[in-house]
């Protein structure tokens, strides 16, 4: 396993909220923010025995053992941070679910993982029942978006949850709150004095931490077996990379992606929590404007957040006319960052968008791109103790500068699919993960994805890769965004088709863009047919999805 040179203490995930704690005490790990500006927040002390007292009611009051699976289903808020090192601290196995799933969605991720606990926000608990049709679940603890929060703050939000928007659903199944739970835990953790570290005394780092489910954009959504050393050996790779650019026990980092994604799980709450930084959390970045009052509220140091995000703020009056000046650094990742965006973000912030690479597969990270290493429109460089190679599709390695598919080895690497092995065997392969994404590197080492494998074109004979095309429309300053696929196309095989997002007073037409692309792109790969659209299918942390698109068209059968 790998060791940053400051964490040789660090074997298990539940060990970055009690080491921080040591370190950093009083000092404030996360702070709430809602769209109006109210907010609440807990120290890095509150978190660590916050956690304790979850874990011990986890093992002591609802009898769960080591190795039982928990679901954490709740958007970012103070509830998160707690609920997910108290699994890890209690030797249980946390298994991050999507709050916008729906009940079937839920039923079917809860089956296939063989949760025995949900801890759920009120705001979605009305699809339990839903779910519960698939798979019944033993106990279920609701929590509040609010939960933590000042009395009154929490009091207001509660009062227009229930009265304005009207969100707070009946509650029709046997459920404990999560304030209580703490409570017991609390109360149980100091009449029996027990030692919460107890629990993981047997725990092993190659020991499973994390069911992380892929977003399903390629096909169902399976399991991926991430375990502690997975986790806690990519945050040590990360480390790396920073090298002394982090300030220990001074960042602010904007946490606008959510928790329950594998990005911000590694990078946000693990990664900046062990460097001491204060997690600005925001429920829903949608629409932008809900992170207005979180960065003129709060000296906002790092950020990181995916393409669609970084585009969004470029298009955003209050950001690009006060831009904020205490911002030091920027990671994107989860989706290929699109250079005119980048360009354009350094224009407003002066600052670089450090691009990454990972998958859910592998913890998440794999390349990053560092200050002292870094080239726009690439993925940066493997992190250390990673291997990489691009093959053909007889497996055989391309030489430089030709595409193939990339294949990744090394500590963040999953272990398999959870109770998948035929999909297992297909993704790993003599200690290799295909991941699917063709790639191509240039003689300095720093790689480029081209695009999803799946996701590219036949025109003619000819491969066209979705990114490529993209990368121009959205270069057009009447685009705002853009999504390519292929479609059926009798003479050629397939014809490339887009769909773009106009800006509302400088929209070019179908013909002007097709002149712009024909200044960028071979005749081949100029879109032929063109859509325009007020706005793109998206997942849940901002990726365009492209599957979508091609479902619309199939099913009206275009």
């Amino acid at each position: 396993m790998v060791e940053g040179k400051n964490s040789p203490d660090i074997r298990l995930v539940g060990d970055v909220a009690s080491i921080a704690a040591v370190r950093y005490g009083s000092k404030t790990a996360y702070s709430v923010v809602m769209p109006n500006g109210m907010y609440g927040k807990l120290s890095f002390e509150a978190i660590d025995a916050l956690s304790d007292d979850f874990a011990v009611y986890l093992r002591e009051e609802l009898g769960l053992k080591a190795g039982d699976r928990v679901g954490l289903q709740v958007p970012n808020s103070l509830t998160f941070p707690i609920a997910a090192f108290g699994v890890a601290k209690a030797g249980l196995v946390l298994v991050n679910t999507n709050p916008l799933y729906t009940g079937t969605e839920m039923g079917r991720q809860f089956a296939d993982a063989g949760i025995r606990a949900l801890i759920i926000v009120d705001m979605f608990a009305d699809k339990l029942d839903e779910a519960f049709a698939i798979h019944p679940i033993e106990h279920v603890i609701v929590a509040a978006v609010s939960e933590k929060m000042p009395r009154l703050v929490s009091g207001v939000i509660r009062l227009v949850q229930r009265y304005w928007d009207q969100s707070l659903p009946k509650i029709s199944r046997p459920h404990h709150l999560f304030a209580d739970a703490l409570a017991r835990g609390a109360a149980m953790r100091a009449s029996r004095g027990i030692q919460v570290r107890d629990y993981t005394a047997g725990t092993s780092p190659d020991d499973l931490a994390l069911l992380q489910y892929t977003g399903g954009t390629t096909g169902i959504a399976k399991g991926a077996m991430l375990s502690h050393a997975n986790l806690v050996t990519n945050v040590a790779q990360a480390e790396s990379c920073f090298g002394g650019e982090m300030r220990p026990g001074e960042e602010v980092v904007l946490t606008a992606l959510p928790l329950y994604h594998i990005f911000a799980f590694t990078a946000n709450m693990l990664l900046f929590h062990k460097w001491g930084a204060q997690n600005i959390l925001i429920p829903n970045p949608r629409p932008i404007s809900n992170l207005k009052r979180a960065f003129e509220n709060h000296a906002i140091t790092w950020m990181t957040g995916v393409n669609t995000l970084f585009n969004a703020l470029n298009n955003e009056f209050w950001f690009t006319e006060d831009p904020p000046r205490s911002l030091r650094g920027a990671v994107a990742g989860g989706m290929a960052l699109q250079a005119p965006v980048a360009e354009r973000f350094k224009a407003v912030t002066g600052i670089d968008v450090l691009e990454g690479y990972g998958l859910t597969e592998t913890s998440p990270i794999v390349t990053f791109n560092s200050r002292l290493k870094f080239r726009l429109g690439t993925i940066g460089q493997p992190m250390p103790q990673t291997d990489i190679r691009l093959l053909d599709a007889e497996g055989r390695e391309v030489p430089p500068g030709q595409p193939g598919e990339l294949a990744v080895r090394g500590p963040q690497v999953m272990s398999g699919y959870w109770n998948k092995p035929e999909e297992t065997a297909a993704t790993l392969r003599n200690g290799w993960l295909m991941t699917g994404d063709i790639a191509t590197v240039d003689p300095e080492g720093f790689y480029r994805i081209v695009d999803r494998k799946k996701d590219m074109i036949l025109v003619s004979g000819f491969n066209v890769y979705p990114n490529d095309v993209e990368d121009v429309l959205v270069g057009h300053p009447g685009v705002l965004e853009a999504a390519v696929i292929g479609v059926p196309d009798g003479a050629a095989g397939e014809a490339v088709c887009a769909f773009v997002v106009g800006r509302d007073k400088h929209a070019p037409t179908a013909e002007q863009l097709r002149e712009h692309c024909k200044a960028h792109l071979a005749a081949y790969k100029v879109p032929k047919r063109i859509e325009f659209r007020e706005q793109l299918p998206k997942s849940n942390v901002g990726k365009i999805l492209r599957r979508d698109l091609r479902a619309e068209l199939n099913k009206a059968g275009g």
